[in-house]
């Protein structure tokens, strides 16, 4: 867990551990129960155009948290070139998020989750760090890492909003089905939100600090 990369990771492997678990749990269970199983498991990575975008986009996030982790391995960490391999990948993921939640009929999460969080990670990407941005106050945080952390905040919103529509359901059929995926994707959105701000201040004094945090 040095660094963003096993966190973002752990996020992606959670929200898709958990997300195939509900799809098998609520598979409706006929006289062949293994081919109902096989069947939820198609239909979550690979049935319709959406899950099947969702599914690419995954790996390609899995890709890129695994190239923030061995640039943060390193002795000398964070290694420039893996972070900034980190940041294009996650800026490709975004892209095909985006294409994701709209393909899903989201637009709105699409243009946060996805065209903010590209355009966060693309300037990551090719902005070097210290470098001034003739309209962006130096004192002000990084705004390429900002764009990324606001993101996350529409698709936190959402979660949150469906969470607490959820609760009364549990409160009166006793189950907390509901509220599984809800709690699961506002685990996640803490473990990414984690590593983004871990990413905050590299390339400057302040990143050691950062780092430890």
């Amino acid at each position: 867990m040095k660094g963003p990369g096993g966190y973002y990771n752990s996020g992606n492997a959670l929200g898709l551990i958990v997300g195939l678990a509900i799809q098998i749990a609520t598979a409706p269970v006929g006289l062949h129960e293994g081919s109902s199983v096989t069947m939820a498991v198609i239909e979550y990575f690979a049935g319709s155009h959406g899950t099947v975008a969702l599914t690419l986009t995954t790996l390609v996030f899995f890709w890129g948290g695994e190239a923030y982790h061995r640039a943060w391995a390193r002795p000398d960490a964070p290694d420039p070139a893996l972070n900034r391999l980190g940041d294009f990948l996650s800026g490709l993921g975004a892209i095909g998020l985006g294409i994701a939640l709209l393909l899903l009929g989201d637009p709105l999460l699409a243009a946060t989750s996805g065209l903010l969080h590209a355009l966060g990670k693309f300037g990551s990407t090719f902005h070097r760090p210290g470098t001034p941005i003739s309209i962006w106050p130096a004192a002000w945080p990084d705004p390429f890492r900002s764009a990324v952390l606001a993101s996350r905040l529409p698709a936190m919103l959402a979660t949150t909003v469906a969470l607490a529509r959820g609760l009364p359901e549990v409160w009166w059929s006793g189950s907390f089905a509901a509220l599984a995926m809800p709690l699961t994707l506002l685990g996640c959105y803490l473990l990414w939100t984690k590593a983004d701000l871990l990413l905050f201040g590299v390339g400057t004094k302040a990143t050691r600090q950062i780092s430890t945090c």
